[in-house]
């Protein structure tokens, strides 16, 4: 059963080439970083900081089709965690029917952070549990 959680906290270095969001359980304590790139940080920071933009960034570009298509965005899934690499699903309705779609999660959450409202960010339970274990 996924389990709910929403964007704590983005961390952009200009020194690094990793960037960093932090996604924290909704109604629970566990949180996990996952490392992604600038250009997903910085969509992801203006989104949250609500700057505007004078034209369609690519997020806002999908986003825009998506609708245009007569899709509705749906919710974020975090499914797998392989590798050490995350992989998540864009989901949307379409048609009465739900289409996941793949995505590397930083899109995804940059995707749900681009719709207003934000759309729900879910991880799979075996994901949550693998990124959040200490490895004692």
């Amino acid at each position: 059963m996924p389990v709910e959680m929403q964007l704590a906290r983005i961390i952009i270095s200009e020194i690094n080439e990793s960037q960093v969001v932090f996604l924290k359980e909704v109604g629970g304590e566990r949180q996990f970083p996952i490392l992604i790139g600038i250009f997903e940080a910085t969509s992801i920071d203006r989104r949250v900081k609500e700057i505007a933009r004078p034209r369609p960034l690519t997020h806002d570009l999908i986003v825009e089709i998506v609708e245009a298509m007569g899709g509705e965005l749906d919710s974020v899934v975090i499914s797998e965690l392989k590798d050490a690499t995350y992989f998540a699903n864009l989901r949307i309705k379409c048609e009465g029917e739900i289409i996941e779609i793949d995505a590397r999660p930083s899109d995804a959450i940059a995707i749900a952070v681009t719709c207003s409202p934000a759309l729900p960010i879910y991880v799979e339970e075996e994901v949550l549990e693998e990124a959040t274990s200490t490895g004692d």
